[in-house]
Formats: C-alpha cells, structure tokens, sequence
C-alpha cells in the first residue's frame, strides 16, 4: 500500500456503492491519465478489474484506489473526492501536479 495518492470518504462510499451495484467482488477504483481533453489531459476512472503488480495501490474503509505505473508522475501526491452537488455528481481529483485545467475540471496540464 502506498500514500503517494489517496482516496477520500466521500470518494470511497461512492465506489463501495457503485461496485455493490456492479457485483463487483472488492471495491477498487482504477485511477488512469490519458492523453486529450482541452488541457492536454484527462483522467479516467472505472472499477478495477485486477491489480497489476506495478500497480501503485492505496486504501480508504476498505476501498483501494489502484493507478498504473504510467499515470503515477501525473497524479502522484492527488487525492481523489467525490462530490455530490445541484451541479451533478462526479469524482475529482485534487492535483497538486496540475499547472492548469479546464472549467469542467475534467482535463488539465503540467
């Protein structure tokens, strides 16, 4: 396990909730960067599958955040919330690696 990223709560009941719906046999959230979005990168979130080795892999109430060993360097030291508001309901990630994003938050650069 590792500190290098974290999962908050809020962010941990969501995914517990969402994996319980998929019967999903552990709650885990899969955390990836990709490349696109208006700021140069997205984030991509779905329940882990599977924990690769080099996965770098963290735990809140029972709820692994797992991100592969390619998008560690662009949210290392982030921590990912769930927020719930009139707005609508989405993970965020808080990332201190992020020059810039966009106004949906959804993309940013370094």
């Amino acid at each position: 396990m590792s500190t290098d990223i974290s999962l908050s709560s809020a962010a941990a009941a969501r995914v517990r909730w969402i994996a319980e719906r998929q019967g999903a046999a552990e709650p885990a959230l899969r955390l990836a960067v990709d490349g696109g979005g208006c700021s140069g990168f997205t984030y991509r979130f779905g329940l882990a599958d599977s924990i690769d080795a080099d996965d770098l892999v963290t735990e809140t109430d029972g709820v692994k955040l797992v991100v592969d060993s390619v998008s560690i360097d662009l949210v290392r030291g982030c921590i990912v919330d769930f927020v719930d508001s009139l707005g609508g309901s989405s993970f965020k990630v808080e990332n201190p690696n992020a020059a810039a994003g966009c106004g949906c938050g959804s993309s940013f650069s370094i």
